[in-house]
């Protein structure tokens, strides 16, 4: 559990993020923090991830750093072991105006981090405010909903007819002649995506043409 508990700022915007993953609700003392929580939950290869996780010690009468996220991997291939990362989260402008100031905690974190087998990196805006992050974003609002099972049905048989594979505007063309059919039929589609019962690359921006496809197993020969 976290070692540290995220005070209320009035100068910034603290939260809570339900994770799936990790099976309870996550501080995040930023929006950005809330972000890079975001990609962590869709990425099959992050096992768990933990805020405020540790508190590491700087000596004398200092505070002890304590990072923003610890991340744990998956571990598919034994000989490619993928090490526990300790990640501060901060924006770009943060990180060059403090540079001197955070120096030496990031130092001391960086030997700590390595003599337990783990790494410490810092993280900011430009690793995480990526197309993927907006499409997960958009994703999102369709996650917890509840398809019929017929819906779901029509879906992912049209998308078969359709050799396993078709744009998003050609699926819905396929599947809806109606608005009314249209409008109940696309949070289903987006709900598959979302669960991944469907599979789409996350890495573009939301279009008409965004590539829907079964999962391999699942497409006619």
């Amino acid at each position: 559990m976290p070692v540290r508990k995220i005070p209320k700022n009035y100068l910034g915007v603290t939260g809570g993020f339900s994770s799936q993953k990790n099976g309870r609700m996550l501080g995040f003392e930023s929006l950005l923090e809330k972000d890079h929580f975001i990609l962590l939950e869709y990425d099959d290869q992050v096992a768990s991830f933990e805020e405020q996780p540790v508190a590491i010690p700087l000596g004398g009468k200092t505070k002890p750093y304590v990072p923003d996220v610890v991340i744990h991997y998956r571990q598919p291939k034994p000989a490619r072991q993928a090490k526990p990362s300790l990640v501060e989260v901060k924006t770009t402008q943060d990180l060059e105006k403090n540079q001197a100031k955070y120096a030496r905690k990031f130092s001391v974190a960086k030997k700590w981090a390595a003599d337990r087998g783990w790494v410490f990196k810092t993280r900011s805006e430009k690793d995480i405010r990526c197309l993927r992050l907006d499409f997960l974003k958009f994703l999102r609002e369709y996650h917890c909903i509840d398809p019929d099972a017929a819906d779901i049905a029509t879906v992912t048989g049209a998308l078969a007819h359709l050799g396993g594979a078709a744009s998003y505007k050609t699926l819905l063309d396929a599947l809806c002649r109606d608005d009314e059919t249209r409008l109940r039929l696309i949070p289903v589609i987006w709900h598959l995506v979302a669960v991944r019962r469907l599979i789409v690359d996350l890495d573009q921006p939301v279009t008409d043409e965004v590539l829907i496809s079964l999962p391999s197993g699942r497409r006619k020969a």
